[in-house]
């Protein structure tokens, strides 16, 4: 799957951010939205000179869900972007290398541990802004493994990230690649309705109904 999408789309250059803190900041915006609408809000935390974590905890969460209005349910996410910002300064004094360097478990688990920091966000943060080995499963992962009958219409986020994890090499790089064009590939043909026609991966077993 990964070669024929590879030879399709091409490399992805994801994630698209400056820094890690734009990274780390674009995991919990891009939660349930476009990424059309997270780059609005980045552009607007850019220009209001927030776009870092010690400057996310230092703004008032009030004028922070504003700033962050385009991303969708902004009072929600800027509640989360305000407790992962506080938690990392109490606890790891705004290093996100101090973090990183707990290694991986140690370090999705303390992220696991902040509100509002499921799975899929907390191996987004680590996967692209860590460079540590943690595949990311997003809804068109689990839509795409369901149709071409990888998974069935009970599996969980973790077993569709063990799916991936127990077939490939712990390669962040990798990783991230190959998240990136099941991302695409959502995008572009793997929909709610399907669009078969010139799927990289129309030649594979396939249910275009599931």
């Amino acid at each position: 799957m990964y070669d024929l999408l590879l030879g399709a789309f091409g490399p992805q250059h994801w994630w698209p951010s400056r820094t890690r803190d734009e990274t780390v900041i674009g995991a919990v915006l891009t939660q349930n939205t476009a990424w059309t609408n997270v780059e609005r809000a980045i552009e607007a935390l850019r220009r209001a000179n927030r776009l870092a974590l010690a400057g996310i905890d230092a703004t008032p969460e009030d004028r922070l869900a504003e700033l962050i209005r385009p991303a969708g349910t902004y009072r929600v996410k800027a509640r989360r972007l305000k407790s992962l910002a506080g938690w990392l300064g109490s606890r790891f004094g705004g290093d996100l290398d101090a973090l990183f360097a707990t290694g991986l478990a140690a370090a999705r688990r303390e992220l696991l541990g902040v509100s509002g920091i499921g799975p899929e966000t907390a191996d987004a943060i680590l996967l692209y802004a860590g460079k540590l080995p943690t595949f990311v499963v997003d809804a068109y992962t689990q839509r795409i493994l369901r149709r071409h009958l990888l998974s069935g219409a009970d599996s969980d986020y973790e077993r569709s990230k063990a799916l991936f994890e127990g077939a490939l090499s712990p390669d962040g790089a990798l990783y991230g690649e190959y998240h990136a064009l099941l991302v695409e590939l959502g995008k572009r043909h793997c929909r709610k309705n399907a669009q078969c026609e010139r799927c990289p991966l129309a030649g594979l077993d396939h249910d275009a109904d599931l």
